[in-house]
This record gives C-alpha cells, sequence and structure tokens, in this order.
C-alpha cells in the first residue's frame, strides 16, 4: 500500500482493499506500518492525535464487523505521555488488541517509546502474532510466538529509505522474514509499505512464507495489491 501524509487518502485505501479482501473471502487482512496515517509531523505532535486516530479507526471497525474479518493496521498512539508506534488487531466483535514496536529506529527513538510485550490472537482456531519493522531482526520475539502454539507471525513493515538504500536492503529485508519462517516452521506474513513518503521510498516486495521457507507469494517494488493465501 502507498501511504500518504493526508488522512482521508490512506483511509480510502484501506477501505478499498478491505473490500477486495470480502470479495476474495479474506478472513485476516494486514496492512504496512503507520498505514492510517503516515508519519504526519504534524498529527504526531497534535494533541488532537488520539481523537483523529480512533474516528478513523471507528470507520474500520464498522467494515470489520460488515464483513466479519480481522483487520491489523498500523498507527501512532499516545498513552501516558508517550507516543508509540502501535499495531492494532480489529477483530469482527469490533474488539480491538494492540502491540507496540518494541524496538524504534534511531530516528524514531526521538518521538517513539518502546512497546514491552508480544501480542498473541486468535481467529478460526488458528493463533497469531504480530510484530513491527525492525523488530523482525530480534529472534526472541519470534521465538516466543513459536511457544505460544502461533500459527504464523504478522509483520507490518514501512522499509523507508534513500532510494539507493532502498535498493540494497531489499535482499535484507526478504531474507529475515524468510529465516524467521524456517527458524519456527510458521507462516510469516509481510506487509511492506510502497512508492515516496516524505522524501524517501520504499520498495514492497511485501511476501507470505510458510513454515519451509518457501516464498509462497511475494508483491513487486512498486505495485498495491493485495496478497493472499488459504491456510
Amino acid at each position: 500500500m502507498k501511504i500518504s501524509s493526508v488522512l482521508t487518502k490512506n483511509l480510502n485505501r484501506i477501505i478499498h482493499f478491505l473490500s477486495l479482501a470480502n470479495a476474495e473471502d479474506v478472513d485476516i487482512i494486514c496492512f504496512p506500518e503507520m498505514a492510517l496515517t503516515g508519519y504526519n509531523i504534524e498529527l504526531l505532535q497534535s494533541q488532537e492525535l488520539n481523537e483523529r486516530v480512533n474516528q478513523l479507526l471507528g470507520q474500520i471497525i464498522d467494515k470489520c464487523r460488515e464483513y466479519g474479518i480481522v483487520c491489523i493496521i498500523g498507527h501512532p498512539y499516545k498513552e501516558e505521555n508517550k507516543l508509540f508506534n502501535r499495531a492494532s488487531v480489529i477483530l469482527p466483535t469490533g474488539k480491538i488488541l494492540h502491540y507496540d514496536k518494541q524496538y524504534p529506529t534511531e530516528i524514531e527513538k526521538r518521538i517513539f517509546s518502546s512497546g514491552n510485550d508480544i501480542l498473541v490472537f486468535e481467529h478460526d482456531q488458528k493463533r497469531f502474532g504480530v510484530v513491527i519493522c525492525r523488530d523482525q531482526n530480534y529472534y526472541e520475539i519470534f521465538k516466543k510466538y513459536k511457544d505460544n502454539d502461533c500459527d504464523g507471525v504478522f509483520i507490518l513493515a514501512a522499509h523507508f529509505y534513500n532510494p539507493k538504500e532502498a535498493r540494497w536492503k531489499i535482499d535484507k529485508n526478504r531474507a529475515i522474514p524468510i529465516a524467521r519462517a524456517v527458524e519456527n516452521q510458521y507462516y510469516v506474513f509481510l506487509a511492506n509499505a510502497v512508492g515516496p513518503h516524505l522524501k524517501m521510498i520504499s520498495l514492497g516486495h511485501s511476501l507470505i512464507v510458510d513454515g519451509d521457507g518457501c516464498v509462497v507469494c511475494e508483491a513487486d517494488e512498486a505495485s498495491e495489491c493485495l496478497l493472499s493465501i488459504e491456510l
């Protein structure tokens, strides 16, 4: 998914993909890191951040109820004067669970606090975990999900770099999800942003990997698309 600093553009894209997922009988859909708001600096510094985010999430919750779908969506959120890079898991009932990024990048540490716990959720008799972007580098998080009998882990990513760095990091950011899948013998689902944002670029390559390390399906580096698999 392409990410914008304009919230209505992001919401419209999310609603569009929810509609596509519903048409394909998808049960769980995962969007990239910060997909709901982008890295909108003005919004991140706003006292109205949570109010704006909750308004947008409310419309997504309505669609999740209508379609009977689980949606995993990335966004910022403030709690106790701390700002978190968060993934909300919206269940078909409207209930929301959340996971906060545990390992922000050095730049992110200037504004985001670190989360400190994993999140396991269940749907249709299967168990799943959630991590955000740089968390993929830390094997111990994925081992905890293995110990919790998870069938797969979703990675919300937004690999924004300058163009040259984005190019040479493609292989690294493909290899790590594959390694995590093989190490733990479960599925790994990587949802990455595509396109430019804040004078940087993310070169996609969202993918789904099975427990044998087979890349079952993969996106290209520029197109918005919906990858899906039947477990």
